[in-house]
């Protein structure tokens, strides 16, 4: 089985890669749980939803996986994980619930794809960061590598991206 976490700061084409990848490889995909939530309950949340979220994701991620062992590919592209959970909770908050934090740093991922934001920002109900993508990638990138998280840098434009990502399962992860 292998798993992919697709991350990166607002509107940094995470879920189109995702989707894409998925199509590509004829394979699983995970959606990003708090954002159906937070689709269906407002864009307001307090800082406990957080942890409500992160363990939603971790589940919608456990059945993702359940599905891959019974519909081959053994792959997985999850459209964001809990680290983003934990950037976001002390982007937002100031800190980061203890679990959510231990979560992060022991739900691994065979790869993870920071998304660059060198594309266009597409409103959105949800997001609230247009002129604040640079610096959020910076802290996914530093985030990932304080927990020696192994992750590509995927930019460009959309076929360029999928280009890229493809050419780095093919090399990096293996043949699927």
């Amino acid at each position: 089985m292998r798993t992919i976490a697709i991350v990166g700061p607002e509107s940094s084409g995470k879920s189109t890669l995702t989707e894409a990848l998925a199509h590509h490889y004829r394979c699983v995909w995970v959606k990003e749980f708090a954002r159906a939530e937070l689709e269906e309950q407002g864009p307001d949340y307090v800082e406990e939803d957080l942890l409500a979220f992160a363990q939603g994701q971790l589940f919608a991620l456990g059945e993702g996986i359940e599905l891959a062992k019974r519909t081959p590919p053994p792959l997985v592209f999850c459209d964001t994980d809990i680290i983003t959970i934990r950037i976001w909770s002390e982007e937002v908050f100031g800190r980061c619930h203890p679990l959510i934090d231990q979560l992060a740093r022991q739900v691994a991922f065979d790869h993870w794809l920071l998304c660059r934001p060198d594309i266009p920002w597409v409103p959105d109900p949800l997001r609230v960061n247009p002129h604040d993508r640079d610096r959020l990638f910076a802290v996914y990138e530093a985030m990932l590598q304080r927990l020696g998280k192994p992750y590509t840098i995927i930019e460009g434009d959309r076929a360029e991206r999928l280009r890229a990502a493809i050419g780095l399962m093919d090399t990096v992860i293996g043949p699927v």
